[in-house]
C-alpha cells in the first residue's frame, strides 16, 4: 500500500510542477489554488510512503516520477525538444527508479 501512495504522491509532483507553469507566478487564483493543494496533497503522502520504505529511496523515486513526469508533459504540452540524449537520460531516469524499488528491500 505504502508503494502505491508513493507513486500517487510522485503523480501529484507532476501536477504541481506543470501547475506551477499555469499560476503566471501565482497570479492567476484557480492554478494556484489547484497547484497548492497538489503540492501539500504529494508531501503528506509523500511523508506517510516514508514511514513505510526507507526515506533515501522513497525520496528519489518520489522526486523521479516528478522529474520524469514534468519533462514527458512538458515536450507533449509546451513543446519542449526532446532530443536523443534527453531520451536517453529519461529512460535511465525511469531505469533508476525502477532500480531503487527492486532494491529497496520492502
Amino acid at each position: 500500500m505504502a508503494w502505491l501512495i508513493l507513486i500517487v504522491a510522485g503523480l501529484l509532483e507532476v501536477g504541481w510542477a506543470i501547475g506551477l507553469k499555469y499560476t503566471d507566478g501565482f497570479t492567476r487564483p484557480l492554478p494556484s489554488l489547484l497547484t497548492g493543494a497538489a503540492i501539500v496533497t504529494s508531501m503528506l503522502l509523500l511523508s506517510f510512503a516514508a514511514r513505510f520504505i526507507p526515506i533515501g529511496s522513497a525520496y528519489a523515486i518520489w522526486v523521479g516520477i516528478g522529474a520524469t513526469g514534468a519533462a514527458i508533459l512538458g515536450i507533449w504540452l509546451f513543446g519542449e525538444n526532446l532530443s536523443p540524449a534527453r531520451g536517453f537520460f529519461l529512460l535511465l531516469l525511469v531505469g533508476s527508479i525502477i532500480g531503487l524499488k527492486l532494491t529497496s528491500g520492502h
